[in-house]
């Protein structure tokens, strides 16, 4: 299995402290924690797009930018990239230009975005997210593989022969489907043979297992060949102690009290904005939360390859208010101590020579 640090790039009050770092301390932070895990020999590092809420995430190509030009080796990837509220034309430009700085290791993930919101501030009905969705990738898809490119869709205006520059650095970049709740994603990957990535951070397994089955399911009715679908699965969060106790005594009051400030109301029944597990005890029994021992944390990504076969774990350590240097002290935590043994038990071709 690889492994894959992913921010949010979160803005929100401490959950227990209240304090709120000012928007450079924490792009710095992010940074920093970027170079560390590929100093402790993480895989990939993902930046989330947020436009609504509380994140400083709007501008993802302008942060892996930052990184790419600190790291060497680390591929860089989006979680997600919001293609359905995005001009396609842009899309590449952007993302191929920093394939080009970082020398050919960016990859999209791609996605109709986990914040309600962002559809009515570019102008844009939210009934029609999917619809808008498979136009904008299948053109996104046209510019990267293709020169003078003749176009015509619902949403922008036609294009005549038109070829984006600058071209990615060694053929099309790979582009992942991210997918939550709907099986419109695991649809519109499997047709094009692409990857999938689940969210797998709030819902039960089962919600998400529904997802990949379908995907695989699909993938192969394509005609393509089944082991090429690769799936990635991210997860809630990751807390590291000796024991299941210290876990909770330590992170008990910080997991709940976020769980509770990021509470959306007017979201609640709606799959995929609230986590059904609001203490840190049904997270660690039941949630994809990684809370726990190592060998806890080691027992439920494994559980969870049991079901979804992914090649691909995305593991997030700012989203209960660790401090930077706590941060780092998991990753390496779960480096030296977990992410050996889960390579072991879980192979995978992905990103092999």
């Amino acid at each position: 299995m690889k492994f894959q640090l992913l921010s949010l790039i979160s803005h929100s009050p401490h959950p227990l402290t209240g304090e709120l770092p000012s928007a450079a301390d924490r792009f710095e932070e992010v940074l920093a924690v970027g170079e560390a895990a590929e100093r402790l020999g993480y895989d990939a590092y993902a930046v989330g797009e947020r436009h609504a809420g509380a994140f400083l995430s709007s501008s993802p190509s302008v942060v892996l930018g930052a990184l790419a030009a600190r790291t060497t080796r680390i591929k860089l990837l989006t979680g997600v990239t919001v293609v359905a509220i995005l001009d396609p034309v842009r899309v590449a430009e952007d993302y191929a230009t920093l394939d080009q700085i970082s020398r050919g290791r960016i990859e999209l993930v791609v996605g109709k975005g986990a914040e309600a919101g962002h559809f009515d501030l570019f102008g844009l009905d939210e009934e029609r997210q999917w619809d808008l969705q498979k136009e904008k990738y299948e053109l996104l898809r046209r510019l990267w593989s293709e020169e003078s490119v003749d176009w015509e869709g619902e949403f922008r205006p036609p294009l005549r022969q038109v070829t984006t520059v600058p071209r990615p650095y060694a053929g099309v970049p790979r582009i992942w489907h991210g997918s939550a709740t709907s099986l419109n994603s695991p649809e519109l990957a499997a047709k094009h043979g692409d990857p999938l990535f689940t969210a797998n951070a709030i819902q039960p397994r089962e919600a998400y297992a529904r997802l990949i089955a379908r995907y695989r399911e699909r993938f192969a009715a394509y005609g393509h060949d089944p082991s090429r679908a690769h799936v990635a699965a991210g997860s809630g969060g990751l807390l590291i102690a000796d024991t299941a106790e210290q876990a909770v005594t330590r992170y008990k009051d910080g997991y709940e009290a976020r769980v509770r400030q990021t509470f959306k109301p007017h979201l609640e029944g709606r799959a995929g904005y609230n986590t059904p597990f609001r203490t840190i005890e049904d997270a660690m029994a039941d949630g994809p939360q990684l809370i726990g021992s190592p060998q806890q944390i080691i027992d439920k990504i494994l559980g969870y390859h049991e079901v979804y076969r992914h090649d691909l774990q995305s593991i997030t350590v700012d989203g209960f208010g660790l401090e930077r240097a706590e941060q780092i002290e998991t990753l390496q935590r779960f480096s030296e101590e977990i992410a050996p043994i889960v390579r072991k038990e879980a192979p995978t071709t992905l990103w092999d020579a």
